[in-house]
């Protein structure tokens, strides 16, 4: 077996600190009766027991207990995770393992999702960790692995470009190396190529979708980690490139700024998977919750040096303009371009989609502003919508078709067109900080931004743990946001929150929620804004009396 080959020097010195402190909370957490730690989800007993594992053998780690314990235990959890597979040739979904495991993790029904990115990642650890592990494990690793490749869940072809395909892709060349099975082998590669030359002709279907886009960077770094062929090696390297900057375009210490297609709670309305972006860059302090640990404490890849320079000296305000296409195998027409945009500073964000597009699970985040991620406010977002299929109390997700957008660098315009005998009342997520209440406006101080908030009816506020929550009835209605740097606000003469208040009342928006719902404002910088819609008129977003062109808008982004 190979030893751990380490990320180069404060890579390393992260990647340490994640391990140790998941390690620490694996050996204090007690186990149920069935022996593991989770009922939830099968993969986190996995990540858990592997990083207690790692921190027990690890003699450059002080810990505050007892290794030799510490390791049996993680070999316990393991061997009794690994044993969940179905092992059952011919049986449906043969070498799989369950996903939620209660109330009897060994009567749970295999499940299609798990193996997908446990599966290579076994094998990654086998690797790495298999000549440590107790005899009775590594016969166990060894005859997982077995069923895994034999049971084939890779076999598919790339068609959707999403994040189950790219773990599909990545284990054609992980068990096609591993098993010398030189067509699995081709078809991975294969599979690796198509998909890199689509998302860069047509950009990934899958815009910021959280937290599957850590499943393509997990999926691909470790196939790049124990990949010989250096043709291979190169084009995954290639990919995971374009991965990272990918990343590093919507990236602002620890948040994701703009529009995402997916995202699950923790991550909206609060960015609460960072681990891969804390090792990568560093430029946050790593948050005590750490809701996906998955395999961030082992698997890396070193960003392209010039997105890294991008991304950790923010000196000017970028915009970011990206078009791409979703996919949909079973309608061979030509799919729409949808456009997002992004407006990152050094203290904040804004941005999102200009189109509304069916997601799965209507989980679209469409558009938001976005503090650093801090200990500072729990809630780094801050945004607006009207709520739609799956929406209840208590989750900001899941938004309605009934909004139309304007954004422009540090202001977003919304206007939200419910028809009669919907729900109509509109939600907004205001990060916690100071909050100077008006009839119909808010303006507030969060982190180093000031926020204006304006709303085209009255509102009410409800506490919530972790962010303040705006509930605004009688739509048709409208929202307009701005934020600025409090280093700009000062340099403009504004000294604090209760002067940005008093003059950015001054400039509040002009609504109109007749039969076409409008609304005009004058921004900071002093540019005209203005937004309409109605039943029998075409949206309408105009920059200074001109219409806003996307036609600029790349792949690539700008």
């Amino acid at each position: 077996m190979g030893e751990l080959k380490s990320a180069p020097g404060p890579y390393q010195a992260r990647q340490k600190e994640i391990i140790y402190n998941i390690a620490i909370r694996a050996e204090q957490r007690p186990l149920l009766d069935s022996g593991l730690w989770f009922h939830d989800d099968v993969r986190n007993n996995f990540y858990y027991a592997s990083y207690l594992f790692a921190a027990a053998v690890d003699p450059g780690l002080e810990l505050p207990f007892e290794r030799e314990e510490a390791k049996r235990k993680a070999e316990a959890v393991m061997l009794e995770t690994v044993l969940l597979q179905n092992r059952q040739p011919g049986t449906r979904l043969y070498g799989h393992w369950p996903l939620g495991l209660h109330p009897l993790p060994r009567e749970a029904a295999p499940h299609e999702l798990p193996v997908e990115i446990m599966g290579s990642l076994l094998v990654w650890f086998f690797k790495h960790y298999g000549s440590r592990l107790n005899a009775g494990l590594r016969i166990a690793f060894h005859t997982a692995i077995g069923h895994i490749y034999r049971s084939g869940f890779y076999r598919k072809p790339v068609v959707h470009l999403g994040h189950h395909e790219a773990k599909y892709t990545a284990a054609k060349l992980i068990f096609g190396r591993l098993f010398d099975d030189e067509a699995l082998l081709a078809d991975g590669r294969q599979s690796l190529e198509n998909t890199l030359a689509y998302i860069r002709e047509k950009g990934m279907p899958e815009y910021g979708s959280l937290p599957w886009f850590w499943h393509w960077v997990q999926a691909f770094t470790c196939a790049w980690s124990l990949e010989e062929d250096i043709g291979i090696k190169n084009t995954l390297g290639e990919m995971l490139d374009y991965l990272w900057n990918e990343r590093g375009q919507f990236y602002l210490q620890g948040a994701w700024a703009g529009t995402h297609s997916r995202g699950l709670p923790h991550d909206v309305p609060a960015d609460g998977n960072v681990l891969h972006d804390y090792v990568q860059f560093g430029d946050f302090q790593l948050p005590q919750s750490m809701p996906r640990t998955e395999y961030a404490g082992f698997l890396f890849y070193e960003a392209p040096a010039q997105v890294r320079a991008a991304v950790l000296n923010r000196q000017n305000p970028v915009e970011v303009t990206k078009v791409t296409q979703k996919v949909h195998p079973e309608d061979p027409k030509p799919q729409p371009l949808i456009h997002s945009y992004a407006y990152i500073t050094g203290s904040f964000a804004a941005g999102g989609l200009w189109e509304r597009v069916e997601e799965f699970d209507n989980e679209q985040l469409r558009w938001a502003f976005s503090l650093p991620v801090s200990p500072e406010y729990a809630v780094n977002r801050l945004y607006f919508f009207h709520p739609g299929q799956g929406y209840h109390e208590g989750d900001p997700r899941h938004q309605s078709r009934y909004m139309e957008v304007l954004y422009h660098r540090s202001a977003i315009l919304s206007l939200f067109p419910v028809p009669e005998g919907e729900a109509d009342t509109i939600i907004g997520v205001l990060p916690k900080g100071e909050w100077v209440k008006e009839s119909s406006a808010l303006f507030g101080k969060a982190g180093d931004v000031y926020f204006a908030v304006y709303l085209s009816r009255g509102y009410q506020l409800i506490d919530r743990e972790a962010y303040l929550e705006v509930s605004a009835q009688g739509m048709p209605g409208g929202v307009v946001v701005e934020a600025i740097s409090v280093k700009e606000a000062m340099e403009r003469g504004i000294s604090d929150l209760m002067l940005f208040a008093a003059e950015r009342a001054a400039h509040a928006p002009s609504f109109e929620t007749g039969a076409i719902l409008a609304v005009q404002y004058n921004n900071i910088e002093g540019d005209q804004l203005q937004l309409s819609t109605g039943e029998h008129i075409a949206t309408q977003a105009l920059l200074n009396g001109s219409p806003i062109s996307l036609e600029h808008y790349t792949v690539s982004g700008s």
